[in-house]
């Protein structure tokens, strides 16, 4: 099943003003009508079935199957997914668009826990799976085309088998994570959602105060930042307490299953080797003093400080004009910059405007941030937003429309291989994004227009690359305390201070309270490791969009082909048409030249 979707962008929240148009709302009934249709309760019902006749008809017999019996049982696994993941995919979007409210916190949590229920006799599989000796696997893909497609799924479970437990510790395991990470998860999120901040006399959620970090008023930004350093502060031992609880729980299984570090474990499941993350983490450190210190120093100048505060990181420059992007208008720009692409591109993004497909507006107790959620391969994806009209959440609208055009494409791998590691799951969102911006680039009528539009870009690019790479660099230093004892709040602020002068550079101050903004990352809660995923999206992207330009024939085609494959092939094989290889250290050196391609031409407009 492919897991429930979390807003995982980085947080620069963004919001704006009113009057933006008919922003859509999901329609969901293309799951289930409702919590009580029939269809649910008759899914639910197939399911406990289901689960129980698979393992009936195949636990202890999977090192006897032929290679059409084999092929049977991950048919039948593959619809137990596709059902599981159409139920838990309406409880979660439902859940999402109102994290306050108790019913829908109450079903999601009974579907989960039905559902755990049901697939405990499956826990088998994968572990006997893993003791069918090699050849005798490759002879059964010898034998049957079919089969051997889901090799890549036999590959990456076998990837397991040094970290696999007994067939007993695995299901209590399965049975107890609804009170583990599950549980925790849900503690921080509805403790995030239901945060109030008091900014000027107003109440705001903590999407809309983030937004005033984004204000040209500069005392309405040292407002906002003050006030969520306050709340986090108020709230601080129960974000400790989540850390400390996960990172722990974490550090048990690990040491359980062998794994050699906190983060290999997400190595594992992005399909991706532990020294091509190396490589990247430290060309992007690297790359610090000519990235991000380069970059804030110019901001540093254009806003006529002395000294850069933490609240003018995201401060729209003195040059820029503050306007309302309308819904509409969003969705021309980003429309056209697809077609400008492929026209085939801008006939896969259309249903999600008109069909139901977006929930675009910002509503008390919604989830923050964004996401795209492909749910099953026999429905379609959903998108979030929390819109409120800024340039950049057109950026974000191009950059999540760009994860469902991949997830619409990649559905024809089927249910098990159409989900695409997090390493690849970040490059048709990013190109999007790249695509968004050289339209609006090409169309800026003056230098000083070109010059924001520069300035936006490379600071999203600082945001998605060098901040993030911060933010891996702080989970590694986490998780590492964690193992030598609990950890204080003070001893997390500090971890969180260790990464911020390194990655940011000499030109910010730090305000009392900044140590806090830890506590709000959902990225460290749900997806420990998570964060590395976006800089190397942002990489790939930035080599392959440096392909594009230089003209390579039938690019269109052959990047198609990619989102294609979803999940049924490695990094190496799907860059190879490219010409291009992740595992080559001068790789991300390439992607990193572009963002330090775009400060030259800011420094050049100066």
């Amino acid at each position: 099943m492919k897991p429930l979707p979390r807003p995982l962008h980085d947080a620069n929240a963004s919001a704006g003003g009113k009057d933006l148009g008919d922003l859509p709302e999901w329609d969901l009934t293309d799951l289930y009508a409702s919590p009580d249709a029939p269809e649910l309760k008759r899914d639910l019902d197939w399911l406990e079935e289901a689960c129980a006749s698979f393992a009936a008809d195949y636990e202890g017999k999977l090192a006897d199957l032929d290679a059409k019996g084999m092929l049977d049982c991950v048919l039948r696994n593959e619809k137990i997914d596709m059902v599981t993941g159409r139920i838990m995919s309406y409880a979660g979007l439902r859940y999402y668009q109102q994290t306050t409210d108790a019913e829908r916190a109450k079903f999601m949590s009974d579907c989960q826990d039905r559902i755990t229920n049901y697939s405990t006799p499956l826990v088998f599989f994968s572990l006997e799976l893993n003791r069918v000796p090699d050849e005798k696997l490759d002879a059964l893909f010898a034998e049957n085309a079919e089969l051997a497609r889901y090799k890549p799924i036999f590959d990456r479970l076998r990837k397991m088998r040094p970290h696999q437990l007994s067939d007993e510790l695995e299901k209590f395991l399965h049975d107890s994570s609804v009170v583990g990470a599950t549980a925790w998860n849900k503690l921080f999120d509805e403790t995030i959602a239901g945060l109030v901040f008091e900014v000027d006399g107003e109440e705001y959620g903590i999407e809309g105060t983030l937004n005033f970090l984004s204000e040209p008023d500069r005392a309405k930004r040292e407002a906002a930042a003050r006030e969520l350093a306050h709340v986090f502060g108020k709230h601080l031992p129960l974000f400790a307490r989540v850390h400390n609880t996960l990172a722990k729980e974490k550090e048990i299984e690990d040491r359980w299953r062998h794994m050699p570090t906190p983060q290999y474990g997400r190595h594992l499941a992005n399909d991706v080797e532990p020294e091509v993350v190396e490589a990247l983490r430290n060309a992007v450190v690297a790359a610090y003093p000519k990235l991000s210190h380069r970059y804030y120093e110019l901001k540093r100048k254009w806003l006529g400080l002395d000294t850069m505060q933490v609240w003018d990181r995201n401060a729209p420059l003195p040059m820029e004009v503050q306007r309302t992007v309308g819904w509409d208008e969003a969705k021309d720009l980003v429309m056209e910059a697809y077609a400008g692409f492929d026209p085939h591109m801008a006939e896969i993004a259309e249903p999600f405007f008109g069909k139901g497909w977006i929930d675009a507006g910002v509503k008390p107790g919604k989830a923050p941030g964004a996401f795209a959620h492909p749910t099953v391969t026999d429905v379609h994806p959903y998108v979030m937003l929390n819109y409120l009209g800024k340039p950049r959440d057109v950026m974000t609208l191009a950059h999540e429309l760009g994860h469902g055009v991949h997830q619409v494409l990649a559905a024809g791998q089927g249910e098990l291989l159409s989900s695409t590691p997090l390493t690849l799951a970040e490059t048709a969102s990013v190109f999007g994004e790249m695509l968004t911006f050289r339209k609006l680039l090409d169309n800026a009528k003056s230098d000083t227009e070109k010059k924001v539009l520069l300035a936006g870009k490379v600071e999203d690019m600082i945001n998605t690359v060098v901040r993030q790479i911060a933010f891996y660099d702080f989970e590694c230093k986490l998780h590492e305390a964690r193992r030598h004892g609990e950890l204080t709040p003070d001893d997390i602020n500090a971890l969180w201070m260790s990464v911020q002068a390194e990655s940011l550079g000499p030109a910010f101050e730090y305000m009392d309270g900044y140590e806090t903004f830890w506590a709000y990352i959902p990225h460290f809660v749900h997806s420990p490791f998570y964060v590395y995923a976006y800089a190397f999206g942002d990489g790939l992207v930035n080599a392959l969009y440096a392909v594009y330009e230089e003209g390579d024939e039938g690019f269109q085609q052959k990047y198609f082909d990619m989102l294609k494959a979803g999940g049924s092939k490695h990094h190496k094989e799907l860059l190879a048409p490219f010409g291009l290889d992740a595992s080559d250290p001068k790789f991300w050196d390439k992607g990193l030249s572009m963002i330090s391609g775009m400060i030259d031409e800011l420094e050049a407009l100066e």
